[in-house]
């Protein structure tokens, strides 16, 4: 199992298993200040299976591809694989500050203007009411500036591996939306079981 350092949020230690950390990031929470206008569709930057356009179209079918961008100084992990899934699922962490020399670690994404019926139907597909996954504000660097955008974190440990079939779908779905030559590669490149 990997153990890391999250920059904004809290670590606590599993008293079963010293080497694992729980990561708790911050929950957003939004006042009416912050929430949209009714009606108003917010924006999600999926980073996993619903990068694919085809995928997220099932998932949420009133909510268009707007951009896709990138999620400078954080990084793609896996966690979770104690929920019961094949093995461990995509999840993001923020990354500890660089070498001067490293280059910044960035997770590619797709943003999506959700409308509230499709966000409520995503809580609901993502496990929000099971306390599977969080939601979690982030800026996203696109083409035409940066903009905020939410995104589901896993609530679990970071570690273990994904199943070769969910990472070749991940890796997928990052095709599908533009990711770069790169970026797919290394995805396909990442150990599973």
């Amino acid at each position: 199992m990997i153990a890391t350092a999250v920059t904004s949020g809290k670590l606590t230690h599993d008293e079963h298993h010293p080497r694992r950390v729980r990561l708790t990031t911050r929950h957003c929470q939004t006042d009416a200040a912050h929430e949209p206008p009714p009606g108003r569709a917010v924006l999600h930057a999926a980073y996993a299976s619903s990068l694919d356009p085809d995928t997220m179209q099932r998932r949420a079918p009133h909510s268009p591809l707007r951009a896709t961008g990138w999620l400078p100084g954080w990084r793609l992990a896996f966690a979770g694989e104690e929920l019961g899934w094949e093995g461990a699922v995509a999840t993001i962490v923020e990354a500890p500050p660089s070498e001067a020399d490293a280059p910044q670690p960035s997770v590619f994404v797709a943003l999506y203007e959700v409308s509230k019926a499709d966000e409520d139907a995503m809580d609901e597909w993502e496990g929000l009411d099971l306390r599977t996954y969080r939601k979690h504000r982030v800026r996203v660097e696109t083409m035409n500036g940066p903009q905020t955008a939410w995104v589901y974190v896993v609530d679990a440990y970071e570690g273990g591996l994904p199943s070769a079939r969910y990472l070749g779908m991940l890796a997928d779905a990052a095709e599908a939306a533009g990711a770069p030559e790169d970026y797919v590669a290394e995805l396909r490149r990442r150990p599973c079981r």
